[in-house]
């Protein structure tokens, strides 16, 4: 009868650890467990694997709390463990990787470490059953022994492998770049197709596609064009004639790109003098612009505005092409400019008192001197003994007033300037600087002296237009009135000038 009565304990102990574990299956069927996120809710789907993993904990806890079957007990509880390790991977995934890491540090994870690290959960989990459950310490010594030896080999074969996933982590938490930019390998441009755990993917403009192993990615310099914004530089060089002024290159190429489709006008285009090549000066044209995926079309454009506008401001392109021209020159060169030059000094009052000889004369033995904008031509306080006739272009006058620059006049063609230094030797009032690309012929003291030579009677002549200028500028550069005896002034002047034009030119 005792038997009896304990076989029918046991069956019935059974039989309520069954009907448990059928009540905690039957409620882990909707068993997600669920959060809130303001007002968003998200929930982690524990699937069979939760379901097997209450029904051997009921069974556990059938037997731990009846007594039974306690040879199946060790079984069971590892069971339990190992099955516990789908619960906790899945709250990693969702509260970790999920959670924290994608939605609020927007830093996707790869598939691949959720793999990896829900592997190491499941190892961590079967060395604690095999250690607590089945005290098999002495055999696991001897597995990690062998397993360490196993590893090290499987470290050297795959050190490339696990190096790439190692880049790979690394490229995916610090973000260096995502898909959808554009970067520049090398000498290369492509756009970022895929990063995945082993390598990065990217496509030229030409579709072709360039997989690059992430541990060598990290180690190559790469320049991100969509960080921080998609705006960026990008710059051209073309190369002109020698004989065409910089300045008059610089405006035609800055036009040219600035209305170039797919140019941006703000930060503007600059163009910069590079090189003065073997056979041509060498300009760089820096512009900005987006997206780079049009960089072929935009480059293009820039190409051809530059070609265009060139042409149109009569500038060549020296290479490749040898140009030879054979014509029949009307004039010698530079007599066009003689010509021009002698028709300014003749309505120049200094010079009136010259002969046509002298003139002619005076013109051919100067030099005719090219300067760019913003170049000064004379300096206030500096040394000279020549003028200048501004032949074509403008000119700016300015001097110093109490530390000030004072705009006092500007000169075009035709004007002349410098002529107290020529005629007495004296330092430059005023310095005039280039508003533009001018052409000034300079007329030096030892022209100057061999035609007074000829023509002492001109000398008065002289005397009096310096004295009369002499007045003027004062009364522009002291601002203070004429004096009321002007014409014993002028004639304090003329009569000083005089004096100072024998002594200059030693008559």
């Amino acid at each position: 009868m005792e038997g009896l009565r304990k076989s029918a304990a046991e069956d019935s102990g059974s039989y309520n650890a069954c009907r448990y574990a059928a009540l905690l299956v039957n409620s882990s069927r909707h068993a997600d467990v669920h959060y809130f996120v303001g007002d968003t809710k998200s929930g982690v789907r524990l699937g069979v694997l939760f379901r097997l993993f209450c029904l051997t904990l009921a069974f556990y806890a059938a037997i731990a709390a009846y007594g039974l079957h306690t040879d199946w007990r060790n079984h069971i509880g590892a069971a339990v463990v190992l099955l516990s390790t789908a619960f906790v991977v899945a709250l990693v995934n969702r509260y970790v990787w999920d959670f924290y890491f994608e939605q609020r540090k927007q830093t996707p994870i790869p598939h691949f470490l959720r793999e990896v690290v829900g592997g190491i959960i499941f190892l961590i989990a079967l060395l604690f059953v095999l250690s607590a459950g089945y005290h098999a310490e002495a055999q696991l010594k001897g597995l990690l022994v062998g397993s360490g030896a196993i590893a090290l080999i499987l470290g050297f074969a795959g050190q490339n492998l696990f190096g790439g996933i190692i880049a790979g982590i690394s490229i995916q938490i610090n973000r260096p770049y995502k898909v959808g930019d554009w970067l520049q390998v090398g000498d290369r441009f492509a756009e970022v197709m895929e990063i995945n755990w082993r390598s990065t993917r990217l496509c030229t403009n030409d579709n072709i596609y360039l997989d690059i192993p992430n541990n060598e990615i990290v180690r190559t310099t790469i320049v991100n064009l969509h960080y921080p914004t998609e705006v960026h530089a990008m710059r051209i060089r073309v190369g002109v004639d020698y004989n065409v002024p910089p300045n008059r290159v610089k405006d035609a190429l800055a036009r040219a790109a600035s209305t170039a489709n797919g140019v941006l006008a703000n930060p503007p285009v600059k163009v910069f003098l590079v090189d003065f090549a073997d056979h041509a000066v060498t300009y760089e044209i820096k512009f900005y612009m987006g997206n780079h995926a049009r960089i072929n079309e935009i480059n293009d454009a820039v190409r051809t505005n530059v070609w265009y506008e060139l042409k149109r401001q009569r500038i060549t392109i020296p290479f490749p092409i040898r140009t030879l021209q054979l014509e029949r020159r009307k004039l010698p060169a530079g007599e066009e400019d003689h010509q021009e030059a002698r028709a300014i000094l003749r309505g120049e009052p200094l010079f009136q008192c010259l002969s046509a000889a002298q003139i002619n004369n005076l013109v051919e033995q100067s030099d005719l001197n090219h300067f760019g904008r913003g170049e000064r031509v004379i300096e206030e306080g500096a040394e000279g003994d020549s003028m200048f006739v501004l032949m074509r272009g403008a000119a700016q006058v300015s001097v110093s007033k109490n530390g000030k620059v004072i705009p006092v006049a500007t000169l075009s063609s035709g004007d002349c300037f410098g002529e107290m230094s020529l005629l007495t030797g004296e330092k430059r009032t005023a310095t005039v600087r280039a508003e533009g690309d001018c052409y000034v012929m300079e007329i030096s003291k030892d022209v100057m002296a061999q035609i007074v030579r000829e023509s002492p009677d001109c000398l008065r002549q002289l005397s009096e237009i310096l004295a009369r200028r002499k007045m003027e500028t004062e009364g522009i550069v002291k601002d203070v009135a004429l004096p009321a005896d002007q014409a014993a002034k002028e004639n304090e002047y003329r009569a000083t000038f005089l004096r100072r034009l024998k002594t200059f030119f030693e008559l």
